[in-house]
C-alpha cells in the first residue's frame, strides 16, 4: 500500500511544452556555463543575460501550477523528475545512497574522464569504504581540521603573496593562481605548491568531462595526471593531507585527491565572490573586522561569521547549480534508473523568501538556514561534502587575511549593492577589484 507521504509527492507529468522550457531555459544554460569545469566564455555569456533569473521564475510557475508535486519530464528513453519543493529535496539528499543514489549515469560519464573510481560515482559495494577514508582524511563535523595550525600558517604566507602581487587590481586570475598555489600546498605540500603542470592536466581533463559521454576518454593524459599525483602523495609531506593519506593506505586515494582537487576549484570562485560582496556592503565588511581585532592569524580560528558570509555566497551563486540523484529501486518517483534533478539556484533564491536577492550572513548564525531544508550550499544527507568544513576554513582564513589591514572596491561586473537586488548570476571570471587604503 502507497503511504500518504507517497502519494503526496507522486508525481505530475510535465506537458511537452513546459518540458522544452525547462531544458531551453535551465538545463542548457546551466551545462553552457560548464558543470565539471566553468567556461570563461560562457559564464560571460550566461552572467550578462541573467539566465538564472527566468529560470527561477519559471519553476516558481511550475511549482504553483503543480502543487508542488515532482515533475516527470517528457525526455525520450529516459525516466527523468524534476524537484519542486523543499520537502522532497530533504527527501531526496536524505535517501542516500539508497534508494537515492548520488551516482548518476550523467555523473559517471563525466567524472569518469578524471576519478573513475571517485567515492561519489562509487556502486554500493565500493562506496563505504571510500566514503570512510575521505572523512578520516578530512575530518568533517570538525571545525578545525587536525592539521589547523600548518594550514593556517600556509594561508597566511600565501595571502601575503597575492597581496603583494595585487597592489594596483585584483582580478580573478591573479586570485586564482593564488588560490592553487594554496589548494597544492594544504593537499600535497609545499613541494607541490609551484607544480601548474599537475592542475592543468586536470583543468583539461575536466574540460573533457563537461562533455561527459560525448568527449572521448584521453587516457593517456589521465595516467599523466595520475602519475604526477601519485608522486607527491608518496612524499606524504608533514603538514599536508597527503600525510594523512599516508597512514590508510587506501588503493584509489588518487582518485579521491582529483575529486578533493576539483572541489577546491569552486571553493576559490566562491571565497572571490565572498570578497566582492564584503567589498561592497561597508556594515558586513565592519562587522568581519570587529570579530579579527587582536587575533593571529598565523593560528587557526573558526572564524564564525566569515563561514557564514562564504555560507551566504554559495547560497546566492551555488558552486553546484544542479544536484542529481539516481533511484537505486523503484520508487513513487518512478522505476529503477530514474534521474531526479535539483535545481538549486531556485530554492535559494525562491521569490517567497525574504532574503531571495540580498546578502545576509546572519542566516546561518540565527537559525532561519537550518530551519530550510533547501538551502543545500554543500549538499546535505549521507552525501553532504566531507571537505565542507576544511573548505570553510580555507576560505574564511583566506578572506581574514586579505581584508583585516585592506580594503577593496569594485571595478567591473554587475553592481553588487545593499541598496537593490543581487544579481541572479555572478561570472566571477571578469569580476575585478580594486584595493584602497
Amino acid at each position: 500500500m502507497t503511504s500518504t507521504r507517497e502519494q503526496r509527492t507522486r508525481p505530475e507529468t510535465a506537458s511537452v511544452a513546459e518540458t522544452l522550457r525547462v531544458a531551453v531555459e535551465v538545463a542548457l544554460p546551466t551545462l553552457a556555463g560548464g558543470v565539471i569545469k566553468r567556461r570563461p566564455a560562457a559564464m560571460a555569456m550566461v552572467g550578462k543575460l541573467q539566465f538564472d533569473r527566468p529560470a527561477v521564475r519559471l519553476l516558481r510557475r511550475l511549482r504553483d501550477r503543480h502543487h508542488g508535486h515532482p515533475l516527470k519530464l517528457r525526455v525520450p528513453g529516459r525516466s527523468v523528475e524534476l524537484a519542486l519543493s523543499g520537502a522532497d529535496v530533504q527527501r531526496l539528499l536524505a535517501g542516500a545512497p539508497t534508494p537515492f543514489s548520488p551516482s548518476t549515469m550523467e555523473k559517471r560519464a563525466a567524472l569518469g574522464h578524471f576519478q573513475p573510481h571517485g567515492v561519489l560515482i562509487s556502486d554500493a559495494a565500493d562506496r563505504p569504504a571510500r566514503r570512510r577514508f575521505t572523512e578520516a582524511v578530512l575530518e568533517p563535523g570538525r571545525p578545525l581540521h587536525e592539521l589547523a595550525t600548518p594550514f593556517a600558517a600556509a594561508i597566511a604566507e600565501e595571502a601575503a603573496v597575492l597581496l603583494g602581487e595585487a597592489t594596483g587590481e585584483l582580478d580573478w586570475d591573479t586570485f586564482d593562481v593564488a588560490w592553487w598555489r594554496l589548494v597544492r600546498r594544504v593537499v600535497l605540500g609545499s613541494g607541490a605548491r609551484d607544480d601548474t603542470t599537475l592542475t592543468d592536466q586536470l583543468e583539461r581533463l575536466r574540460l573533457d568531462a563537461n562533455w561527459a559521454y560525448l568527449h572521448p576518454q584521453r587516457k593517456q593524459l589521465r595516467a599523466q595526471f595520475r602519475e604526477r599525483l601519485t608522486a607527491h602523495l608518496g612524499r606524504a609531506e608533514p603538514g599536508s593531507l597527503a600525510a594523512v593519506i599516508a597512514e590508510t593506505g587506501e588503493d584509489t586515494a588518487p582518485d579521491q585527491v582529483a575529486h578533493w582537487l576539483f572541489a577546491f576549484d569552486a571553493a576559490g570562485m566562491a571565497t572571490y565572490r565572498t570578497l566582492a560582496l564584503l567589498a561592497s556592503h561597508p556594515a558586513a565588511l565592519d562587522r568581519a573586522r570587529t570579530d579579527l581585532e587582536g587575533i593571529d592569524l598565523a593560528e587557526p580560528h573558526q572564524l564564525g561569521y566569515l563561514r557564514a558570509c562564504l555560507l551566504e555566497a554559495v547560497r546566492l551563486w551555488p558552486t553546484t547549480p544542479m544536484i542529481l540523484r539516481e533511484t537505486t529501486e523503484e520508487t513513487s518517483w518512478g522505476p529503477a534508473g530514474t534521474t531526479v534533478l535539483i535545481f538549486t539556484p531556485f530554492f535559494h533564491r525562491d521569490p517567497d523568501l525574504s532574503y531571495a536577492d540580498r546578502f545576509e550572513p546572519d542566516l546561518w548564525l540565527d537559525g532561519r538556514a537550518a530551519e530550510n531544508p533547501a538551502l543545500v550550499p554543500f549538499s546535505a544527507g549521507p552525501a553532504v561534502c566531507p571537505g565542507r568544513d576544511l573548505v570553510q576554513f580555507c576560505a574564511s582564513t583566506m578572506l581574514a587575511n586579505l581584508l583585516r589591514e585592506h580594503g577593496y572596491e569594485q571595478a567591473s561586473g554587475p553592481v553588487l549593492s545593499p541598496e537593490r537586488p543581487l544579481p541572479a548570476t555572478l561570472d566571477n571570471f571578469h569580476l575585478k577589484l580594486k584595493p584602497v587604503a
